[in-house]
């Protein structure tokens, strides 16, 4: 049996180093070797600005502008996560010979699944999308259980919580590796779900369609 293209210990590997490497996520380090690993840490960069923005979008005491600007760098993390998971999907398919690869980035990539495989409704990208939130929740998380400006029934109930986010993460992991072992050997497949974000178009999102025609 071939080996797999990607394994979850590695993913979480990789989004663990990355959290710990100084400067991150403003400053990225040498990118990975292949356009996959390239992919899946773009999706973990955009996961990190974007868990920075929210934060500060919850501030109550700076002016609304600020907020504003925090909301307009939401959209745009948000949007460049969903690119490189639909990227990672596109790269894994073409790895796993479940598309040709000449038409993976279409809208109508064609399809080389084996018949009686099932369909996975959810994508390798997608979970791979999952762990790098979730380790944003362990570290964040583990900072809590190190606070030394709360009490120890803070600390006490962070450590419970870290600890179901970490057996969250093992699980998720599991279920992203037996959906590539069961791809790889024909039980199963999965399709790039394109997210079509229209708010973010101005073609498609009305108010935007409305503010344009409103300017002649």
């Amino acid at each position: 049996m071939p080996a797999p293209p990607i394994l979850a210990q590695d993913v979480i590997a990789l989004h663990d180093r990355l959290l710990a490497a100084p400067g991150w996520p403003r400053q990225e380090p040498a990118a990975p070797a292949t356009p996959l690993w390239q992919s899946v840490q773009a999706n973990h960069r955009n996961n990190c600005l974007l868990w920075a923005q929210e934060d500060l979008a919850r501030r109550t005491t700076v002016a609304d502008a600020e907020i504003a600007a925090n909301k307009r760098a939401i959209d745009r993390c948000n949007q460049a996560r969903n690119d490189a998971t639909e990227r990672v999907d596109e790269l894994l398919l073409v790895a796993l010979q479940l598309v040709d690869e000449a038409s993976a980035r279409s809208d109508a990539p064609l399809s080389t699944v084996p018949a009686g495989a099932r369909l996975n409704s959810e994508t390798a990208g997608s979970m791979i999308d999952r762990l790098s939130i979730l380790a944003l929740k362990v570290k964040a998380m583990r900072e809590q259980t190190a606070r030394d400006d709360v009490d120890e029934a803070h600390r006490a109930a962070s450590r419970i919580k870290l600890e179901r986010l970490q057996q969250q993460r093992l699980d998720l992991g599991g279920c992203l590796d037996a959906l590539i072992a069961d791809a790889i050997a024909g039980r199963a497949y999965f399709k790039v779900y394109r997210q079509f974000k229209m708010y973010n178009d101005p073609r498609f999102n009305p108010a935007l369609v409305a503010e344009r025609q409103a300017r002649g």
